[in-house]
């Protein structure tokens, strides 16, 4: 049972550090470099829309101010048969060069981006939410990464707008799936893309998946290509934050249970001999950190069962109940924000959404169709 808590807290500190540790020590001697190089190929930007009358007209508006050559860039719209007023609005932007694609029955996400990739004639196809806001030179500057024949799809960087205007401060967290991201790219290839805006060549995106998350998809795809997937940190997208907390957590779980899913259909890039550094890679970011959640229910009870055995084991159970409750009085006490509680509440929120991911999966649920998140 010692043994078992030992195991159960070095996993969860490789989880979240020994493996970035290994990723800064392999750094050292491994560093690729991006070729970045000013290209504008045809591009195509694919926006997914699904009853967004509210929002969609920002949208188009903020991708028709982009400073790319007009006569490169084709905007699509896939709407995933909407039944608002989303289509019309689309309409009107047709005499500037915005196309519709409307999908006749209702599929999921990744069923109209299939509909628009299958129109689209650029040789490097974007993706963007509909809440997501870019700077003018946003897609200029995801597209120079491609001057490298090594890349085969390139990740944004999120931030978030408060309700006034201004742009949020990084948390912790961000702060450290940033530093990540960065790593990973510098020493082979990310594990992960942000959803909201990003980047691929049309070939990575020919066998497009209808049920799968296509970020995450997309990255695999470029890995099994022989390409690699980069964060770009001049490539942001801005969006606003979900104030309801519990349809953040619902977003959550939505996001690791698709993931789980591209996961268990995508084992066989686990196989080290085929997939080398990549394979562990996929592993340690997306296996082990959706596995935190079962080694800090294992180091709880297992510390809870032999505490009485020495000081050192009161101690670290001592420091466990310290943790947790510092968690649940952020959580109930509307006091997330403050600083000495933000990290252990937002931790166990996150690691519940997995727990939840994961029994969900277990009883066979799958998330195909979506309704995009209102911030």
């Amino acid at each position: 049972m010692k043994l078992l808590f030992l195991f159960s807290i070095c996993f969860i500190l490789y989880a979240y550090f020994g493996y970035p540790l290994i990723l800064m020590v392999i750094s050292l001697f491994r560093n690729y470099n991006i070729k970045k190089g000013n290209i504008t190929p045809p591009v195509s930007f694919i926006i997914t829309a699904y009853n967004e009358e509210k929002r969609i007209k920002d949208k188009i508006e903020n991708t028709l101010k982009q400073d790319y050559p007009k006569d490169k860039l084709e905007i699509i719209v896939a709407s995933d048969c909407s039944t608002d007023k989303t289509d019309e609005i689309v309409k009107s932007y047709q005499s500037q060069g915005v196309k519709l694609i409307r999908v006749a029955e209702r599929k999921g996400k990744e069923n109209a981006q299939k509909h628009a990739v299958k129109a689209a004639s650029g040789d490097i196809l974007i993706f963007s939410d509909v809440a997501t806001i870019l700077q003018p030179d946003g897609i200029s500057n995801i597209l120079k990464n491609f001057n490298d024949p090594t890349v085969g799809c390139v990740s944004s960087e999120d931030k978030f707008i408060d309700p006034d205007g201004k742009i949020s401060g990084e948390g912790a967290y961000v702060r450290y799936e940033m530093f990540l991201r960065n790593l990973e790219s510098k020493v082979n290839t990310l594990v992960g893309l942000s959803g909201s805006f990003f980047a691929a060549r049309k070939e990575v995106c020919r066998n497009w998946a209808i049920d799968l998350q296509s970020d995450f998809n997309t990255l695999l795809n470029s890995v099994k290509m022989g390409l690699r997937g980069v964060s770009d940190s001049e490539s942001i997208g801005y969006y606003k934050n979900i104030a309801d907390e519990k349809k953040e957590f619902d977003r959550k779980v939505r996001t690791v249970l698709r993931g789980i899913s591209v996961f268990m259909k995508r084992l066989p890039l686990l196989n080290p001999f085929k997939y080398g550094l990549f394979s562990w890679q996929l592993f340690s970011h997306k296996l082990c950190r959706w596995l935190v959640p079962f080694a800090m229910i294992i180091a709880f009870l297992s510390n809870a069962i032999f505490a009485g055995d020495s000081g050192f084991y009161q101690i670290t159970l001592t420091l466990q109940v310290i943790f947790y409750l510092m968690a649940l009085l952020g959580i109930t006490t509307n006091l997330f924000s403050k600083n000495i509680l933000k990290l252990p509440s937002f931790l166990v929120v996150v690691n519940l959404s997995i727990l939840n991911a994961w029994f969900l999966y277990i009883r066979g649920r799958r998330m195909v169709s979506w309704n995009p998140s209102k911030r």
